[in-house]
Formats: structure tokens, sequence, C-alpha cells
């Protein structure tokens, strides 16, 4: 199949998923301040802020050279789909991490986090299932709409269910991940719109011009600086794109064209971990619900090749490769989350038992908020390069220069703060400022030139706390087949008349890390007492 026509056939199955479901709003009203994601020394914990493209980390070191300072030899990068902090980690603060910036609560520990609604106010509330409501959506008008000039508020007139939760007895394996290791209290989507933009950022530094997700992004220009792929094969960086059904590079279709033994099914994800194989940076992509297609007819199966193979690895596809086939969910809506929680400890339980842990930093994390509640604001960040967003007639203006919604982010490592938080500003293009640092490779665009790294979840100081691997909680069961939230009803919550409770956090003055400067505590002039939220 030609990697264009491969394009079209994914747009077709995406866009069951309403992917390009559009929403009209007011014009946004441009924030006055906000979080610098470039401010902060140019070590390899904090961003160069005078950055550019082509830039190496450090100048003094030949380019495509480990710095054995930072306690990893292999990066394994797992991004899922379209949920906030909020929407899965609000309760943190409750369950065991007290730092983390969550929900505020009242006495009876429930939510006290509202979005005006109908005359009244809307509070956030637990969903009932673990089905994804179909009824969100994380386009770019709804997103700036959702945003309204750094308000946060305009979440539960995109859609009621946008305010829904999950607790930790609904995602234990989450929690226990967030609560063991160390959680992003700041870390963003790279831009407030759709999947396809943001992982443009996390493989190339850009989203060059895309704001949707639609077969119109497989016709974009290559990305003038390069992507991921091009630094690290010119260097002589090892990596590999391990897809259960999409290959998530492929958004870039080129990648695939001119790197296609770069690409193999997930089981060989799991082979590699328990070989000691693995390369030194490895994207994991979760199953979008094309099933074995794309698999099959690039690789073929590997599983016709498990009689040939040492029993140990025989071993680890019999017992982790089954599981998969079957919890390998996206998470993204509408479906029952369960799938992807399986998928994604799945992943990190394989790293954790793989001979290589000890040189192991695995990043969990999500594309984009999904339409769903976050309090905190997005953060200023520069322009990655000249392009502007594609806006047609009916979009608000915008640019890129501001984040998108926070997104839940775990570094896990052996040298992973314990039971810890950082409020260092990150968005996807951190993870590729990490990876220039590690093998000092030049910055592909201003983003992730002036990125800071990830460096900040890691404790260097201390005997590495994991290096025993930790216990972590089973994911939770799924309830529902994986096509069986489309029929799920959606919750219907009846807004507040009134509320009287304290201040919602997104209006108080966030933690500031050092050399970190914070949002204001009411940008647009809100007055002690407003009930926006």
């Amino acid at each position: 199949m030609p990697v264009h026509g491969l394009g079209a056939f994914m747009g077709k199955r995406f866009s069951r998923r309403s992917f390009l479901g559009g929403s009209a709003a007011a014009a946004m009203v441009a924030m006055t301040q906000g979080l610098d994601a470039c401010s902060g020394s140019s070590s390899v914990s904090g961003g160069n802020p005078n950055g550019a493209p082509g830039d190496l980390p450090d100048p003094t070191r030949a380019a495509g050279t480990a710095d054995d300072s930072m306690p990893f030899d292999h990066v394994v990068i797992v991004m899922m789909e379209n949920h906030s902090f909020d929407n899965y980690l609000g309760m943190l603060p409750l369950r065991g991490q007290p730092l983390a910036d969550g929900f505020r609560f009242d006495d009876n520990g429930l939510p006290l986090n509202t979005n005006p609604l109908d005359g009244g106010y809307q509070r956030a509330f637990r969903m009932p299932s673990t089905c994804a409501p179909n009824s969100v959506t994380q386009n770019w008008n709804s997103s700036h709409k959702q945003i309204n000039g750094g308000r946060m508020d305009g979440f539960a007139g995109t859609s009621i269910t946008a305010m829904g939760y999950w607790d930790e007895a609904d995602i234990p394996f989450y929690y226990s991940l967030a609560k063991t290791f160390c959680v992003g209290n700041r870390c963003f989507a790279s831009a407030p719109c759709q999947t396809y933009p943001n992982r443009r950022f996390l493989y190339s530094g850009t989203a060059a011009g895309d704001i949707s997700t639609s077969n119109s992004s497989f016709s974009l220009p290559y990305p003038a600086g390069g992507t991921m792929a091009d630094i690290l094969n010119k260097y002589g960086i090892t990596w590999r794109d391990y897809f259960t059904d999409l290959p998530n590079l492929a958004i870039i279709p080129q990648i695939l064209e001119r790197n296609p033994l770069n690409f193999s099914p997930v089981l060989q994800f799991y082979l590699d971990c328990a070989a000691g194989t693995l390369p030194a940076v490895s994207f994991v992509d979760s199953d979008f619900g094309l099933g074995p297609t794309i698999g099959s007819l690039l690789f073929g199966n590997l599983k016709s090749q498990a009689g040939k193979l040492p029993a140990a690895v025989a071993d680890v596809i019999d017992r982790l490769d089954g599981a998969v086939d079957a919890l390998g969910g996206s998470e993204e809506n509408p479906q029952d989350i369960a799938y992807g929680e399986a998928f994604v400890s799945q992943v990190v339980q394989a790293v954790m038992a793989s001979p290589k842990w000890s040189r192991t930093l695995l990043v969990w994390t999500y594309d984009e908020h999904g339409g769903s509640y976050d309090h905190v604001p997005p953060a200023s960040v520069p322009k990655p390069d000249n392009i502007a967003p594609m806006l047609d007639s009916g979009d608000l203006p915008g640019a890129y220069n501001i984040t998108g919604m926070r997104v839940p982010t775990v570094v896990v490592s052996p040298y992973s703060k314990a039971n810890a938080v950082t409020n260092v500003i990150h968005d996807h293009t951190s993870i590729i400022a990490t990876i220039r640092a590690k093998w000092n490779l030049p910055a592909l665009t201003y983003r992730d030139a002036r990125a800071n790294t990830l460096m900040d979840f890691l404790d260097l100081d201390a005997q590495p706390a994991f290096m025993t691997p930790p216990k972590l909680a089973a994911p939770s069961n799924p309830a529902f087949g994986l096509s069986a939230c489309d029929t799920v009803p959606q919750p219907v919550i009846q807004p507040t008349p009134d509320f009287t409770g304290p201040l919602p956090q997104a209006l108080q003055t966030a933690p500031q890390a050092p050399g970190q400067r914070i949002v204001a505590a009411h940008p647009m002039g809100w007055k002690a007492g407003s009930r926006l939220g």
C-alpha cells in the first residue's frame, strides 16, 4: 500500500470518531501574561532562552556524543490519546500526592472546581463509568473557547461532560504510577488543538501550520528543519516506532517512506525489552482501532516467528502479546479507558523487567486534552518558526505562541524522584530537548531549542530510588468492549444555581519553580470571590 494511500485509509477511519467536529466561538482575548517555557538556565535541566534551530545543547561537545551524566541510554515514549491532567489526575491531592496541582475540595472531598453553565455553575463530577464520552471536543475553536483568555471557564459550554473526571478506583495503575514516580504539574500539549498537530510537535518541533486531524495533514510539506528521525539518523542514534495498528510517526508520511525498516509491530517492543536490545529512542504506539491490517501489510506477522525464538522470548509473547491484542486501546473517545490503562501497564512492566531497566527512561504522556477540563491556563511559549496556523474564515485568531492544556505526564526511571512533583514547564518538545541534550543533537525549531528538558523529574544527588523496580497497582478490567461505549448513555449532570465555595484553584497563584515566571492569578482583572473555575 503506498504511504499516501495509507494516509487516506487512516483518515477514513478517523472520521468516524469525529476528529473534525467544529464549534463556533467568540473571539479569543489574548493572554497578557503567561508561563514562560523558555526561562531558566541553559543547563540540561532548563531551556536556553536564546536557543535557535541548529544549535547544540553543548557547543563544547561534538554533535552526536552522549552525555554520560544523564543516567539513561534508552528513552521510551508512550504518548496516549485525549485526556487532561484534571480529567485523570485531579484527585491526586487526596490520593497520596498532596503536592499535585489538582482539584480544590470541599469538606466531603468533592471537587470545588466549576465552569459557568445555563445561569449557574457546573461542578467537576466523577464519570459514572470508564466509558470516555463522545461529546467532548478539542478542535482549535473549542480549545480557544475553553481557555477563554486564561479564565479556563469555557469547558462546560462546549460539553457538560468536559467537566467529568475519573478517580483512583477507575484507573488504579495510573494513580499508582503518579504516586510512585515524579508527576509533572506543568506539562502541556504543544498547541491548543487536535492530535495530528500535537504529534507533529513531538516528531519535528512544529505543527507546520496544521491545526486539525484531517487527511490534508498528510500532504503538508516536510518540515524545513527536519524531524527527529533525521537528526537521529545523521548521528547514528538508533530509533524505532513500535506500533499496534497505526505507526504514529506516519502522521508525517515521509518519515515512514524514508525509514521503513524502523517500524515494527508492538510485539517486537516486548521482545526487545526482554532481550535488552531496545534502541536508543523508542516510540510505543497504542491501538487506534485499525486492527492488525497495517502491521500485516507492511511487516508481516511476528507471531509466526514465535516458534523459532528462545523459550524466554516466547514466554514474553505468551504473557504479554495476547493481552495487548485485547487491551491495546488508545483511550480516545468513545472507548473504555481501561483498555488504554492496561496497555500502558504492560509497556511499563516490560521496561521495568528489562535487563536494561537501570539505563532506561520512560515518558508516559498524552497528545492533548481531548476537550476535558483543566484549571491551569496554558503557558506562553516561543513560536517554533514563521509558519502561521492555517486558519479558515470561521476559525478563531491565534498562533503557536501558547501551549494547549495540561496533560498527565510521569517519568518512569530508576532515578525518578520518588512520590514527587515538578513545577517546571514542559510541552512535547521537552522530549525532543531531552534526547538532544543526551546525545548533543542540533535543534529542529525555536520551540525545542528553548524547551526545558525532563531532567527535573530525576534526582541525581541521591541513590536511585527505583533500581529495584517498584510494585505498582494492577490496571482496572475493562467493563465494556472496544466499541461498546458508542451506545453507553452520556452522563446527565445538572448545573448548580449558585456556588459559594472557596475560590477554585484556577484563580490561585500556582507553585513556582526556580527560574520560572508564573501566570498572573487573574490576568483579566477578576475580583476576589469570582465564581469562575
